[in-house]
């Protein structure tokens, strides 16, 4: 795939320019603010794009905004947001409109390559990711008013597989259940989510973002 990588630390983002083209992929951009971002996603029409949250001129949210403003421009083009600290809002802001072709990881897990790489195909194939541990820290975070805690153990389990981007087989396999058992589950969540009648695959992100916004 053809990637723009947006990060200011040089050390990482050269490591991850290495780390793409060993694996084959064409780093097209690389660069050390996200000012000129959007333009040149527009220009070089990337895959997708790898972008840090906080980059410089003030380290605040230079990088989500630009993240936003591409996948409004070009929703056909792959956004994957690298954060140092897990950020319930950006994450919010940034999966709400649509979710698709996009991603949140902690930096973390780019040490972690191959998790690191399957999250960019799957963000690349149109699925959505969000870190395992975003999810895992927002999920103990329920109260009894919080819809989500009328989920059992079993479908918080596959609520947390489905919102890091798993299809319904893949969850299967990590929690070595039947497909049917998933379907079952997912069914439950999104009944007692209040998603019953929405269609199409945001519905299945949609109970992850029903928690992030509560």
């Amino acid at each position: 795939m053809r990637v723009i990588l947006a990060e200011d630390s040089a050390l990482l983002r050269e490591g991850l320019v290495r780390l793409l083209a060993d694996e084959g992929h064409e780093v097209v951009a690389a660069l050390g603010d996200a000012v000129t971002l959007p333009e040149r996603v527009d220009e070089l029409r990337p895959d997708i794009v790898v972008v840090d949250i906080r980059m410089p001129p003030t380290h605040t949210v230079e990088g989500l905004r630009a993240a936003v403003e591409i996948r409004e421009r070009r929703p056909e083009t792959g956004v994957l947001v690298l954060s140092q600290h897990i950020e319930r809002t950006y994450a919010v802001q940034l999966l709400a409109s649509n979710a698709e072709r996009v991603g949140y990881l902690l930096k973390d897990r780019v040490a972690q390559v191959e998790e690191f790489l399957d999250a960019l195909e799957r963000v690349h194939s149109g699925g959505a990711v969000i870190d395992p541990e975003v999810v895992r820290q927002l999920l103990v975070r329920t109260t009894h008013a919080d819809p989500l805690a009328r989920l059992t153990p079993r479908e918080h389990s596959v609520l947390e597989a489905l919102a890091q981007g798993y299809t319904n087989t893949a969850i299967a396999e990590k929690l070595h259940i039947s497909v049917s058992a998933v379907e079952k589950n997912l069914n439950a969540v999104f009944d007692k989510l209040d998603l019953s009648h929405t269609t199409g695959y945001n519905r299945r992100i949609l109970a992850v973002l029903r928690y992030l916004q509560s």
